[in-house]
């Protein structure tokens, strides 16, 4: 047995397999091996895989396509670690990651952790604005991946570990995605397991590589929160309402124009004062123009997309029943 099992699905993204395992190879912890689970590919990444013998101790395995959930599971019942840990096909990983990890279980153990991600001084002018945006105090609260979390820590499978502890007690992800993530870390803290962040294990997550990709993904990710609700309730709380609050701004803003002037300034002083806030936050944490200025549009996108989102599968889940 090693000591870490690296779990990696893959649908579709040869490329972004080969970025990832070529960064595992440079990594100063060698005790793992590294598992890529085909998820019914139609661009298979079986000889970017063949590249890497001899390099890392790996293992491929194909599977009809099931989502990235499902594909998590497979890859963990392959698995001989005795700590799994779960990265998506389109991160980069640093050198010194495994050190940190194995540092930090050894000195303070966690049964399950989550890390941060970044934004890689490679990446597009686009995906270091999506990065920002996804981590800013003014979308997200700043609390993702940072160690103000609010409450319990939830981890989120771009950048998680688990124990093999955990996962013979959970069985492991109950639905393959909308959610999956989130709702495999409820079921972690219900059964009484240790979680927390791991700050200086981050990622380089890429993300999208357009503004529609991205609008797709938050979409997605709204959608996802009412989801989860259908298995724990009392997961959906006022604060996942907030992006959907924003959307129903920008409308009432815009109508206002048309029945209340007052109404109308107050909204353009609100979001006026928003765009203030995103461009000061990105220019102080890029020093980028142009990163700031795409920032305030992926802002836009983000939190539209996922309040538009969350609202659909909310009126989805009202008319089923």
């Amino acid at each position: 047995m090693c000591k870490y099992s690296i779990v990696i699905p893959v649908f579709n993204r040869p490329q972004e397999i080969d970025e990832l395992l070529d960064s595992l190879t440079r990594q100063d912890y060698k005790e793992f091996e590294v598992i890529v689970v085909e998820d019914g590919s139609t661009l298979p990444c079986r000889q970017v895989i063949k590249k890497y013998d001899g390099q890392l101790v790996m293992r491929y395995v194909e599977k009809e396509h099931s989502g990235q959930g499902f594909s998590r599971n497979e890859g963990f019942k392959k698995a001989r670690g005795k700590y799994f840990i779960v990265f998506d096909s389109d991160c980069i990983i640093p050198a010194d990651y495994l050190s940190i990890v194995d540092r930090h279980l050894s000195e303070n153990y966690l049964d399950a952790y989550g890390g941060p991600d970044r934004a890689h001084e490679d990446f597009t002018l686009l995906q270091k604005a999506i990065s920002i945006s996804m981590t800013s105090v003014f979308t997200t609260g700043g609390i993702r991946g940072r160690k103000n979390h609010a409450g319990t820590f939830h981890p989120r499978s771009f950048n998680l570990g688990i124990s093999r502890e955990v996962f013979e007690a959970t069985g492991g992800y109950r639905i393959t995605r909308m959610g999956e993530d989130i709702e495999l870390s409820i079921r972690i803290i219900n059964e009484g397991f240790t979680t927390g962040l791991i700050s200086e294990a981050f990622v380089y997550h890429k993300r999208r590589t357009s503004l529609m990709h991205f609008f797709k993904q938050l979409h997605f990710f709204g959608r996802a929160r009412i989801n989860v609700g259908r298995f724990h309730p009392g997961e959906v709380r006022f604060v996942h309402i907030l992006p959907l609050l924003f959307v129903a701004g920008i409308l009432a803003t815009v109508l206002a124009y048309f029945i209340s002037h007052v109404i109308f300034q107050i909204g353009l002083l609100f979001y006026g004062l928003f765009v203030l806030l995103v461009f000061l936050n990105a220019f102080i944490e890029s020093g980028d123009l142009l990163v700031s200025l795409l920032t305030i549009v992926a802002s836009f996108v983000q939190l539209s997309a996922y309040g538009i989102g969350f609202f659909t599968e909310w009126v989805r889940k009202f008319r089923d029943h």
